[in-house]
């Protein structure tokens, strides 16, 4: 593992792994010239940024949204991206809430947010998620597992909240255990309809220590947990993040 990965992992490429309800998949099936290794790091470097950029503009282009290349950049923001083999196969940026600067979705959700933080709520925000097809939802789940860990372990952040669109609702559910915080609006950075979810960081991490690494022998879960790395990887994870971001 070179200084500047946070952790590696080999997986078998494909998109089927992403698709919802799927079967189980038959481990006689694999081959290993069909398996990759990713590596998760934190874009500290231009070029690095650019590469998730282009992967984001890549991933959300096709749909019609229009994408900010300089939003992921800020004092309160860091970027996570996956590479397989020299190519950027997964990106999302972090943003932890700042009085001066706030979050994102203050812009459309500024009320609900607001209220959550006169509770005492520390939030943060994980957005300009992007996925390649030539991923598997073992990149989807380091790189929000990572996420919680800058955010819970290093920083106290208390909650995710996101903004996505009304059709990934029941996803979110589903398969990470957000629910619901506010009424429909439009997003005006992408010119779609957005709904408020919240995750608390604590459910998170009891998710996680139940379910994390568990992979295929998941039993009846459903989640993404099972596809989080062990909670017994955490520390030496962490000690990277802080290595690497200070």
């Amino acid at each position: 593992m070179d200084n500047d990965t946070i952790i590696s992992f080999e997986d078998r490429p494909g998109m089927r792994e992403m698709v919802i309800a799927e079967g189980a998949h038959d481990p006689a099936e694999d081959h290993e010239i069909d398996r990759q290794v990713f590596h998760l790091r934190l874009a500290n470097s231009r070029h690095e940024r650019e590469a998730a950029s282009v992967l984001l503009k890549k991933m959300y282009g096709w749909r019609g949204y229009v994408i900010d290349p300089h939003a992921a950049h800020g004092p309160n923001r860091i970027t996570l991206y996956a590479e397989a083999v020299g190519v950027t196969v997964g990106t999302m940026t972090l943003c932890l809430d700042d009085p001066p600067l706030g979050l994102p979705a203050d812009e459309n959700f500024r009320h609900e947010l607001d209220h959550l933080r006169g509770q005492g709520r520390r939030l943060c925000e994980p957005s300009r998620l992007a996925i390649d097809k030539g991923a598997t939802r073992r990149v989807f789940a380091g790189l929000i597992h990572i996420s919680y860990l800058y955010a819970h372990h290093i920083h106290g952040h208390t909650d995710y909240v996101i903004e996505v669109n009304p059709r990934h609702v029941m996803f979110y559910r589903r398969m990470l255990g957000f629910s619901p915080c506010g009424t429909q609006r439009n997003c005006s950075r992408v010119g779609a309809p957005a709904v408020l979810l919240r995750l608390d960081l604590e459910q998170m991490g009891a998710q996680i220590q139940r379910y994390g690494g568990l992979m295929e022998n998941h039993g009846d879960e459903r989640s993404f947990y099972p596809y989080f790395f062990p909670a017994s990887d955490e520390a030496g994870i962490t000690a990277r993040l802080m290595r690497g971001r200070g």
